[in-house]
């Protein structure tokens, strides 16, 4: 009973509480959310998300996590690598920060969440290891570079449309460095220069939140933000004017568009719902038009990508024509002669109608609502839930791979064990839950869980205390992060993730694997290309991994061996050896019997014959083969009829015990005589040798 009492909470594994370990927890749990409310807010826009969401997902999923799970000094929560994966998924189907992208990244962290559920709970923690290591390093080489460069926009203060091509939008990106915003830039560079300063000279000070603090500071002193709201009236320049309207117009056929696919895909389920042929025949009609819609609202939105990027191009400057009248905004340039200019160089922000924001500052927070997220079902949008499965599925992968990989970490040096499948538990239980108040995707942090574990975090009650924190920040102090800059937060996040890139684990790949090496640079690229879908990434080097694999096996290594000069076999060809006999043949086979791989059986033993057409035996070294199925032993027994046809006897040696005994009940021991299986392979080379050459003909046989 007390057993499935700390399965069922095993969070009762940190009781008794110690004073001094309460002590050392709530001095861990503070020091971790001094890290994790900064990178919480971060990692939300990095997932596409309202700055809050980060918050969010930073109170009911660390609880749970922390409650449910195996490790104590595991911090769960928003993380880069999800954070980027969940935006990447989600894109497609929706525009970045609007309610319908909100209400996708809820709906996919539930999704995560049951996924890793039902992974724990079916033990099926092993589905990692179809991950590589190569495999591994490459793709997180290659997110580290996108999530790293996605930011780059925010720190040079130029906006980064988002479309179907990453690398197309980062070099829209770069075309615009000339239109840099230089007081962001400023800010960005500050901020890195504090945190990699602390962190080098006062590496037990928080770095991060210092950064967030002075600038935030600095930041509303000197009016950063400095944005206005103007109606299109006010532009002197009509070809602004006419870019304005496009892009209000692009948006309207977008939302149009989004909302006609929504509708049709609804009334189509609705339809296939009810059966019978009428219907379905109603649905096909209905869903008819889809692929031409589809491609008209990728048409659309790169339009908008367009002009987007255009009417950043706009660098204006204010003039209030006078007393009582509203500002007019020229063309730097085309400012009228004898007008006074405000001296400020306004950009095009933001569009919606008839209104343009302008500003003639940088990015802030802005406005985070107060108040903790309130309970709520996340909604299921079924005509997406197949389109997702993909993403979700390798999130709940990766995101289990970096736990447990964290976990096994730490346990190193608290010796603590680690249960995956009860990690995998706690991590779904920490996505279900964290969805119906919420949160987006979340998994384990390596940054924050190391900072817990040098903290000396005995329990879970750590995450809770930072969850609290939390807590505290969306009840009392969100006005306080208004006007913190973006740039610092992409900042924040740049120097989390290049810290993930590493190229020797590949180097030393090739030494060992170069096919495996390979594999690992080909999911690099593909991530890289294929961005932001970067999850089919990952897929490619998954399915390459398993055909690498499969190849492997149905070509296991398989050599006629002969005696080397330190009496151990060799290959022959491998080690240009001399044959041990002209009258039999000894065949190395490294691998089992099996129905993918008999068909290679029968070529090496039939080659051999044909190399040694003398020979009058086939020795099989069977020290290797771990199992045989049916079809193994069905080519035995074929191999063996027509060996014996030609006067060859095909023999076995070092056979293991579950191998031979499918060879006995199968009757293939009674059909080839027990005679021809040996032991080892030792005595089956000597007892070939008084059997085959004991007239003498082989004297190069003596040992």
């Amino acid at each position: 009973m007390p057993t499935l009492l700390y399965r069922v909470l095993p969070f009762l594994r940190w009781f008794p509480l110690s004073a001094q370990g309460v002590r050392t927890d709530l001095l861990a749990g503070v020091t971790v959310a001094l890290i994790l409310i900064p990178q919480s807010m971060a990692y939300a826009q990095l997932a596409g998300l309202p700055v809050v969401y980060g918050l969010y997902a930073s109170f009911i999923p660390v609880i749970v996590a922390s409650l449910w799970g195996s490790s104590s000094q595991l911090h769960t929560g928003p993380v880069a690598m999800l954070s980027l994966m969940s935006a990447a998924a989600l894109i497609p189907f929706a525009t970045p920060g609007s309610d319908p992208f909100i209400a996708l990244s809820i709906m996919l962290a539930l999704m995560v969440g049951v996924l890793r559920l039902a992974l724990g709970a079916f033990n099926l923690g092993a589905l990692v290891n179809l991950l590589s290591s190569p495999v591994i390093v490459g793709f997180t080489n290659a997110a580290a570079l996108i999530i790293g460069l996605s930011q780059l926009s925010k720190v040079l203060g130029v906006p980064f449309p988002r479309t179907e091509s990453y690398l197309a939008d980062l070099w829209r990106v770069i075309t615009q460095i000339p239109d840099l915003n230089l007081l962001t830039l400023a800010f960005a560079v500050g901020a890195w220069l504090l945190m990699a300063g602390l962190r080098r000279y006062q590496p037990s000070w928080p770095g991060v939140l210092i950064a967030v603090a002075v600038a935030t500071a600095i930041s509303q002193m000197i009016g950063f933000e400095n944005k206005v709201t103007v109606h299109r009236d006010q532009i002197a320049d009509p070809q602004l004017v006419q870019s304005a309207t496009a892009y209000a117009a692009a948006e309207e056929r977008i939302d149009a568009i989004t909302a006609e696919i929504s509708d049709r895909s609804r009334k189509a389920e609705e339809l296939e719902a009810v059966g019978g042929l009428e219907a379905v025949q109603q649905a096909a009609d209905i869903r008819a038009p889809l692929p031409s819609l589809e491609f008209q609202l990728a048409e659309a939105k790169r339009e908008r990508t367009r002009l987007h990027v255009e009417l950043h191009g706009f660098s204006l400057v204010g003039s209030p024509p006078g007393a009582g009248a509203a500002t007019r905004y020229y063309t730097r340039g085309d400012l009228p002669a004898g007008i006074e200019g405000d001296g400020l160089r306004w950009r095009v922000a933001k569009i919606k109608g008839e209104h343009l924001t302008l500003s003639a500052g940088g990015d802030v927070v802005g406005v985070i609502p107060q108040g903790l997220p309130s309970f709520a079902v996340p909604v299921i949008q079924w005509d997406l839930l197949l389109a997702l499965l993909p993403a979700a599925l390798v999130m709940a992968l990766i995101g289990f791979m970096e736990a447990t990989s964290i976990s096994k970490a730490i346990a190193t040096t608290t010796g603590d064990r680690v249960d995956t499948s009860r990690e995998l538990i706690g991590q779904g239980l920490a996505n279900i839950a964290g969805s119906f108040f919420s949160s987006y995707t979340v998994s384990g942090s390596f940054s924050r869980s190391a900072v817990a574990a040098r903290s000396g975090a005995k329990t879970g009650l750590f995450a809770i205390v930072s969850a609290i924190a939390v807590v505290l920040v969306l009840l009392f102090f969100t006005e306080y992060l208004y006007h913190l800059p973006q740039a610092v937060l992409a900042v924040i996040v740049m120097m989390a993730v290049f810290s993930l890139i590493r190229v020797d684990p590949l180097v030393r790949a090739w030494k060992i694997d170069p096919i495996g090496s390979l594999i690992g640079v080909i999911t690099f690229a593909a991530t890289l290309l294929m961005a932001p879908a970067i999850a089919n990434g990952i897929l490619i080097g998954i399915g390459l991994t398993i055909l690498h694999y499969l190849v492997r096996i149905m070509k296991p290594r398989a050599e006629i061996v002969s005696r080397k000069a330190d009496g151990t076999l060799g290959g022959i060809v491998a080690h240009g050896l001399k044959p041990l006999s002209e009258h039999f043949v000894p065949v190395r086979f490294d691998g089992s019997l099996s129905f993918i791989n008999v068909a290679y059986f029968e070529d090496i033993v039939l080659e051999a014959h044909a190399s040694f057409p003398m020979a009058k035996a086939i020795l099989v070294v069977g020290s290797g083969i771990n199992e045989i199925d049916a079809s193994g032993e069905e080519k035995v027994r074929e191999v063996a009829e027509r060996l014996r046809k030609v006067g060859v006897t095909l023999m076995f040696s070092g056979l293991k015990h579950q191998v031979m005994q499918v060879l006995e009940r199968a009757g293939v021991v009674n059909e080839l005589g027990r005679d021809s299986f040996f032991s080892d392979k030792e005595t089956a080379l000597r007892l070939l040798r008084q059997r085959f050459d004991q007239d003498g003909q082989d004297k190069a046989l003596a040992t």
